[in-house]
């Protein structure tokens, strides 16, 4: 089936960039690239739903950069290029891909996002720059302190927008809109085409090429899924175990709190296990070590909240743990989509405390999966009636103490969590 795809040499690439895709080793462009690319370079707005390690990056970068070529070059503080990304680590990311795809190219790139010093990047963006990868916040700060100018922007990227939403980006992202020119081309990658980014691309996008690559909140199929039940004080303990007696090496942990994070952390080193963690209380140089240690193996066990997990992109991760069940279930997607990949199988594990018996339901009927449950022994749960977390707020808010609505429905709570425990 592979041998019959065409090439990156087939999507209209120019020679630089295909010879910087040869020494980067890729051969065959993935099913993202091969719509994506096209389209792009043929001027058309472009709306796509693809999971993180789909090659979604490339797909918007390679194209963008083919049509930035035969363009001007940017004048004093102006940029011609705009990505737009949720996080630090991505945006990063996304730049080190430009960097990568452009090295045979006259084309200047650079990054700006909070957390580090502004006056650098100031000074950095005087003389204008091709292609600038941005977080919102610090990209508005830049502008209102003039070292940005947007009237030449020929392109804008929203990467990951379902995720910017969810972090509450969208006033920063629509003020960001409202001062570039009408006349652009407009990229929006989404993880799914939820309501709320159908919603933004309306005005946004002008009749875009509509890209989705995968089923919808389908899980990867290259991924061994398991739920561990445990009681929720003797998660930590659990997961000490299992990175122990199965040698576990690169495990990338998910926790719904920093301060969780934080904990697990402390006492994974208190057992002698190297663990860093990473979330939004982190400075950047904190985030930028734990994740090299974690590249290069020197931290064995990286913790992660959802948001700042966004940016990393381990390739052949080999397992996720879900320490806590995230709050919304299409994230359970996110997480374990980030290991199983080129043709690897991953590993993706949850432990999974009664309290969380509502969460796993909805992960299991977004997926339309039942999750296999293995008890590990000596750490089989003991609670039987613990009060599930009430996902009846809207997008997965936890009410404390406040029990499902109606009385029928608790009593079937009760019994699905006994069920649960079997």
């Amino acid at each position: 089936m592979e041998s019959s795809a065409p090439g990156f040499d087939s999507l209209g690439l120019s020679q630089p960039l295909l010879k910087a895709l040869c020494e980067k080793g890729y051969i065959s462009p993935s099913p993202i690239q091969s719509q994506a690319i096209p389209a792009v370079i043929a001027g058309r707005d472009v709306m796509a739903a693809a999971q993180t390690g789909t090659g979604k990056t490339a797909g918007f970068t390679l194209p963008m950069l083919e049509r930035l070529t035969h363009g001007a070059r940017p004048g004093r503080a102006q940029i011609r290029a705009l990505v737009l990304t949720p996080t630090r680590e991505l945006a990063a990311q996304v730049l080190d891909s430009v960097r990568d795809y452009s090295r045979h190219l006259s084309i200047t790139s650079d990054v700006v996002f909070g957390g580090v010093k502004i006056n650098p990047q100031i000074q950095r963006l005087q003389k204008g720059v091709d292609v600038l990868v941005a977080t919102p916040g610090r990209l508005l700060d830049l502008f209102q302190q003039g070292a940005l100018r947007f009237d030449r922007v020929e392109f804008l990227v929203l990467d990951e927008a379902d995720r910017m939403l969810d972090m509450g980006f969208i006033h920063d992202i629509r003020r960001v809109i409202s001062r570039l020119p009408d006349r652009r081309q407009t990229l929006m990658f989404s993880a799914t085409f939820s309501p709320p980014i159908r919603k933004l691309a309306t005005g946004l996008l002008d009749h875009p090429v509509q890209i989705q690559v995968a089923p919808a909140n389908q899980t990867v199929r290259s991924v061994d899924q398991v739920v561990h039940p445990c009681d929720m004080a003797r998660k930590t303990d659990l997961l000490t175990h299992l990175i122990r007696s199965s040698d576990l090496k690169q495990v990338l942990v998910f926790s719904r709190t920093k301060h969780g994070a934080n904990r697990v952390v402390e006492r994974l080193c208190q057992q002698g296990l190297l663990a860093s963690a990473i979330h939004g209380n982190k400075s950047q140089g904190a985030r930028t070590r734990a994740l090299q240690g974690f590249k290069d193996g020197s931290v064995r066990v990286l913790v992660a909240t959802d948001i700042a997990a966004r940016g990393i992109d381990i390739q052949q991760l080999p397992h996720v743990v879900n320490l806590d069940l995230p709050n919304v279930p299409e994230d359970y997607v996110h997480r374990i989509g980030r290991t199983g990949r080129a043709g690897e199988t991953g590993h993706a594990i949850s432990l999974v405390a009664a309290e969380e018996t509502l969460l796993l339901k909805a992960i299991e009927r977004l997926t339309g999966e039942s999750l296999r449950r293995e008890n590990v022994p000596g750490f089989e749960p003991s609670i039987l009636n613990a009060p599930p977390l009430d996902l009846s707020g809207g997008r997965g808010r936890r009410r404390p103490g406040q029990s499902p609505k109606g009385s029928s429905r608790r009593r079937q709570d009760s019994r699905s969590t006994r069920t649960y425990r079997r």
